[in-house]
């Protein structure tokens, strides 16, 4: 009895341990961002004695930061919104139906998936740049999807061949085609998988550097990793803003795994029930 009451305790101790790495360098850079450059150099703290904003003052008055923001939002966005509604069809198709070539459309996705990004951007931009799209949102939002489609389909496709075929069997019995069996009762039961998927790609997107610097030539539709990196001035460089630019651009990504944090776990543990 006394090893297993000592076992919670232990268990904490285990996750305060691994939690610690993972969230002080986010703590720091909040502190960071609410201390003076001066302090920060010379009497840096962990905790800030004479917290100042003058960082996110200027990171939205000078540098208008909400631009950057706003080109996340609605890249990421449209690019979740499309991956999730395609890619659910696709996934199903590949979980459901039974047809020749579906182990190499399978091994293709994630070829795809596993290809360097590097290695196609001299090609996209090319083909961009001769449709007009270079330094627009269409411009970003389709080079997204090569890459954030694939993630989809793979967790989709994982999740839907865990859901229980007896009611979807049913409806086609009673007549129904399967594209009311997906709509009227695959999506219902996969919502959490859905949401997982969603939020794991809308963060994908939102994270993502090397197409949104290669694809955009101003500020005005640079994404925030973008805009960020391009903070450094020609003789310095400014540390505080740069933390706060980080905090910000932390702070939806952590929003929404906090808010929808439980459909996210059963999401990724749904799996394991096997109809």
């Amino acid at each position: 009895m006394t090893a297993r009451a000592e076992r919670p305790w232990l268990r904490t101790l285990i996750v305060v341990a691994l939690l610690i790495p993972i969230a002080f360098p986010l703590y720091w850079a909040l502190v960071a961002s609410l201390t003076s450059e001066a302090a920060l150099f010379s009497d840096p703290s962990i905790w800030p004695a004479d917290p100042i904003l003058s960082h996110y003052r200027a990171l939205f008055a000078n540098r208008d930061f909400w631009t950057p923001v706003r080109n996340s939002l609605v890249v990421a966005g449209v690019t979740t919104v499309f991956c999730v509604a395609v890619g659910s069809l696709a996934a199903y198709a590949l979980a459901r139906l039974e047809f020749r070539g579906k182990a190499l459309i399978l091994g293709f996705i994630l070829a795809v998936s596993m290809f360097p990004q590097i290695s196609i951007v001299s090609p996209l931009y090319l083909l961009l740049r001769g449709m007009r799209l270079i330094n627009t949102y269409p411009g970003l939002i389709m080079p997204y999807m090569t890459f954030a489609m694939p993630l989809t389909v793979w967790l989709l496709v994982g999740y839907f061949r865990q859901l229980p075929k007896d009611l979807e069997e049913a409806a086609l019995v009673d007549g129904a085609s399967r594209l009311v069996a997906f709509v009227k009762i695959i999506i219902p039961l996969a919502m959490p998988g859905l949401a997982t998927t969603a939020i794991l790609t809308f963060i994908y997107c939102w994270n993502e550097f090397l197409f949104a610097l290669s694809f955009t030539l101003g500020p005005e539709r640079q994404t925030v990793p973008v805009a960020i990196a391009l903070f450094r001035g020609e003789y310095q460089v400014p540390w505080g803003e740069i933390l706060a630019a980080s905090v910000v651009a932390t702070a939806p990504v952590a929003a929404i795994v906090l808010i929808f944090q439980r459909r996210i776990v059963q999401g990724l543990t749904s799996g394991a029930v096997k109809g």
